[in-house]
């Protein structure tokens, strides 16, 4: 499950945008804010991507995508 809040924290800290972010996880707009809303899980793929473009250390990521 994804942890929305800490997400979004990390988001406005990076200064990309969700269009930006969305663009490069290959998915559209509407659908990174399920994603981001925990309607769809993130693809490991899309989570190496926000990982690499939010700057994220491990342990970041693994609180963001793998929070329980």
């Amino acid at each position: 499950m994804t942890n929305k809040e800490l997400l979004k924290e990390k988001i406005e800290q990076s200064g990309v945008s969700i269009t930006f972010l969305a663009e490069k996880c290959n998915v559209s707009r509407d659908y990174f804010y399920r994603k981001m809303n925990g309607e769809v899980e993130f693809k490991q793929s899309e989570i190496a991507t926000l990982k690499d473009y939010l700057h994220l250390t491990q342990k970041e990521r693994n609180d963001i995508f793998f929070a329980r």
